[in-house]
């Protein structure tokens, strides 16, 4: 996709971020309870991330943001371990490879932090989410690591770093 920048969030980016995750939420049919929907973080993701071995990243096309991503430890999990969370896309930007590239810069993001793992949860009928996941080194697994609250989302990946 031409002319896109991936870069870190602003605090100005606050307002436009939460619109575009409440968008593909409800795009996807994604329930409003037990998901991100229900994040009290989503009005103020620059604050949410400004802590140590956390960054979340905008993709921008000519001033508009159309997906995000972020990466930070995994919540109330003991281990090195860091979780792929909120990472969405508006229909305009999905099937570019923004996606690859978004996970790249959040995996060696978490590599330059010194996490060991990353985690991600997802729902069962995201399933082109799930492929490009698998591309990316992702397996695969029974149960959920730590609690991040989203307990609607059943299908749990991890991998490697």
């Amino acid at each position: 996709m031409e002319n896109v920048v991936i870069r870190k969030i602003n605090r100005e980016d606050n307002p436009q971020v939460a619109e575009v995750i409440r968008t593909v939420l409800v795009d996807l049919g994604v329930p409003k309870v037990g998901t991100a929907y229900a994040d009290t973080a989503l009005d103020s993701m620059f604050e949410h991330y400004d802590k140590p071995k956390a960054t979340y990243f905008v993709v921008e096309k000519n001033g508009a943001i159309l997906g995000c991503a972020g990466i930070a430890q995994l919540d109330n999990y003991e281990g090195n371990i860091c979780e792929l969370q909120k990472m969405y896309f508006l229909e305009s930007a999905r099937g570019k490879g923004v996606g690859r590239e978004m996970i790249e810069v959040c995996l060696n993001r978490a590599k330059e932090y010194g996490f060991e793992s990353c985690y991600l949860e997802t729902m069962p009928y995201m399933e082109a989410a799930q492929k490009l996941y698998k591309k990316m080194g992702f397996d695969y697994i029974e149960a959920p690591m730590g609690n991040t609250g989203h307990y609607s989302c059943p299908v749990w990946m991890l991998k490697i770093l």
